[in-house]
């Protein structure tokens, strides 16, 4: 029994010196005054508010920056850029005097084969249509039909050709009809090869101009001992306005030289199919007349 008792002892006064250690661990909860209890009570209060000004300032909080000016920076450029400005300008200007002027023309040509072609399919025998015809160069295939039929009347000027000679006049007719469609089609192609020059040779230019208006900004920088922006961007826009330029120059001469390069090529293709048809006509009517 007094073994039982003392283990109780023991047991006590251990939970008692634990529960001591854990309210020291944990904080004393300050001590609550009456006063502050009512304030718990109590209703809050409204806070006391304070009017702020807030004023929209949105697009104008930075400073004004007026837009460039391609004026203004061609009459501040450096001489050597100046000239490259009135050399594009030129060049771009010339471009579009010949797009405009070959635009025309292929049109027209298109329409003047349209016209002959149906005119040459509606039964009129060859000495009809070159009486028709003969007068009329304007047209590269109007010019095609009047030298093979041209070559056709010299072979009879002297009566009907031997049966041997007909292999020679096919021969000459082909030939006087291939030398034409050559010469046409060479008149049509003129001053395209402008138009390649310009878009090869623009970007360069252009390219020349914003070099020349790097070293100015460079220049400037080691006159002046700043590298400020108001010190580097003049010849910095200088030169990008050159390069666009010389861009705004060749992309158009580069995109309608080649549009004109296919659209005579299918042109040429037409003549020549042209001028096979007719060949075999002429083939077949000297067979005809060598057979009576």
């Amino acid at each position: 029994m007094n073994f039982r008792r003392l283990t109780a002892v023991v047991v006590a006064a251990l939970a008692i010196s634990l529960a001591g250690g854990a309210q020291a661990q944990s904080p004393r909860a300050a001590p609550v005054s009456p006063d502050a209890q009512s304030q718990d009570l109590a209703p809050p209060s409204a806070a006391p508010t304070t009017a702020v000004d807030v004023t929209q300032t949105g697009g104008t909080s930075g400073p004004e920056v007026s837009g460039i000016s391609i004026v203004s920076l061609f009459l501040h450029a450096d001489p050597i850029v100046k000239a490259v400005f009135i050399l594009l300008l030129l060049a771009s200007f010339w471009s579009w005097v010949i797009i405009i002027n070959k635009w025309i023309v292929l049109a027209s040509l298109r329409r003047r084969a349209d016209k002959f072609e149906k005119t040459f399919w509606s039964g009129l025998s060859l000495d009809e249509l070159y009486q028709q015809f003969a007068q009329k160069t304007d047209n590269p295939m109007t010019a095609v039909f009047n030298s093979a039929l041209r070559e056709w009347r010299r072979a009879f000027d002297g009566g009907s050709p031997r049966e041997s000679l007909l292999a020679s006049i096919k021969d000459r007719i082909d030939k006087a009809m291939n030398v034409t469609i050559l010469r046409e089609i060479d008149g049509i192609e003129r001053q395209l090869g402008f138009l390649a020059t310009v878009g090869a040779t623009a970007p360069f230019v252009g390219l020349f101009g914003t070099v020349w208006g790097i070293m100015n900004s460079f220049s400037a920088i080691a006159a002046r001992h700043d590298t400020t922006l108001a010190v580097v961007a003049p010849g910095i826009a200088e030169a990008l306005f050159a390069t666009a330029m010389g861009l705004l120059a060749a992309i158009p001469a580069v995109i309608f030289y080649n549009k004109f390069v296919n659209d005579i090529g299918r042109y040429s293709g037409r003549l020549e199919g042209f001028a096979d048809e007719f060949s075999a006509i002429l083939s077949r009517q000297l067979d005809e007349k060598a057979a009576r």
